[in-house]
């Protein structure tokens, strides 16, 4: 299975350990907007994520959904509940088409994980989704939506053009319309500027204050 040896992970795999792996590998195909797993589900497998963008969210008392993070080829998705066997905490559905392997866990933790090298990039890929989480619990308990928008624009400048308004939105876990509300405001404090259809900073330290 080539998907493996083009991953971070296994692709100091000697080729008898890839075929071994390959073995109780699984290959899932999903269209756009599947659900990959729901939140409390049992966990089973690791799931790489090899194709496709994939969003992992929960849902609050009010059924909106919040946004804990998003994943594009190639990624690692949720082995933290595999690893410790407990349910998903959060839900993953696609966002495009998308294709995962599934690796059967009993099985690769009998073979693989007391491989060092294996380990340090499962090490490494845990370490940066406690990072994000810490961000996601700052962006959504500590700021406001106005802080937790200006706080985006200050230090995401570069893909104000790229990113869609909804996606912004989810992101920041508000409606469309509150973030346009905001830009305007932002707009009208003078901190940012729109050109054409996207926006550029004026004021980096004015923006800063607001978060």
């Amino acid at each position: 299975m080539e998907e493996l040896r083009n991953c971070s992970y296994f692709e100091n795999l000697e080729q008898e350990q890839l075929n071994l792996l390959a073995s109780f590998t699984k290959k899932k195909f999903y269209k756009k907007n599947s659900i990959l797993f729901y939140e409390k589900e049992q966990s089973k497998s690791l799931i790489l994520l090899i194709s496709g963008e994939l969003k992992v969210y929960k849902t609050d008392i009010k059924n909106n959904e919040i946004i804990m993070n998003r994943f594009i080829a190639t990624s690692m998705i949720a082995e933290m509940a595999v690893f410790e066997e407990i349910p998903y905490p959060a839900s993953a559905s696609f966002e495009t088409d998308g294709t995962v392997l599934e690796i059967d866990f009993a099985r690769f933790k009998k073979e693989f994980l007391q491989n060092p090298e294996i380990s340090l990039q499962f090490f490494k890929s845990l370490s940066k989704k406690i990072k994000n989480l810490e961000k996601v619990i700052s962006l959504n308990i500590v700021l406001d939506s106005t802080s937790r928008l200006a706080k985006f624009i200050y230090e995401n400048e570069n893909v104000l053009a790229d990113i869609k308004h909804y996606k912004l939105a989810q992101n920041l876990n508000m409606t469309p319309e509150t973030l346009s509300r905001i830009f305007k405001k932002l707009v009208t404090l003078n901190l940012i500027e729109k050109e054409s259809k996207f926006y550029i900073i004026k004021n980096r330290e004015g923006l800063k204050t607001l978060f």
